[in-house]
């Protein structure tokens, strides 16, 4: 069977993303990209956006995914990783978190290591989350952390259309997936030699 790299999965905050946000930006790189399209995003419901994000995997069928979240659909992820850590998703994302408390779902999250690899981008000047406490959420999933500086929400608003940092991730998390499959054809490889 061939090789095939994870798909992208996009999950955008409240409001949905635009046309001018990075993450549809994002989304137009990756012909198999799907995008988690809650019921109402102008309803921040943490349960039932992480349940999305599992719907949305179970009808897109097998393989793996690259998650790519953005301000309150950054929780619903963490949310949805805690909760199936047997999820198709291999790698995540997280660009400018929105802050747990002002939504009031602080204690719905996890508050230990997720488990999957990692990334948080945030920034110095961002009025949904503060640096600080991006730093710790960070902490706490076990994610990378990066502050990019002051940069606003990291949205459309804040100018941010094309998101290069973003499709890097997206090529880096895809480049060790394949790494991943190289040891074992090798391995085959050495055997059928051999035989």
């Amino acid at each position: 069977m061939s090789y095939r790299p994870p798909r992208i999965l996009i999950i955008p905050g409240l409001h949905d993303s635009g046309p001018a946000h990075w993450q549809t930006w994002l989304q137009g790189q990756y012909r198999d990209a799907r995008r988690v399209t809650q019921r109402d995003p102008a309803k921040p419901e943490l349960e039932r956006w992480a349940e999305r994000i599992r719907r949305t995997l179970e009808v897109a069928g097998d393989g793996e995914w690259l998650a790519v979240a953005h301000s309150f659909g950054c929780l619903a992820l963490a949310r949805h990783l805690a909760d199936h850590p047997d999820s198709a998703i291999r790698e995540a994302l997280f660009v400018a978190p929105a802050e747990p408390d002002k939504f009031g779902v602080a204690e719905s999250l996890p508050h230990q290591r997720l488990p999957r690899r990692s990334r948080l981008l945030a920034s110095m000047n961002d009025p949904w989350m503060s640096a600080a406490s991006a730093a710790r959420w960070a902490h706490r999933w076990g994610a990378s952390y990066s502050n990019l500086g002051a940069v606003g929400h990291i949205n459309a608003e804040a100018g941010f259309g094309p998101f290069p940092i973003a499709k890097s991730w997206v090529e880096a998390a895809r480049a060790r997936a394949a790494a991943e499959q190289r040891p074992r054809h090798a391995e085959f490889r050495e055997w059928a030699f051999a035989v």
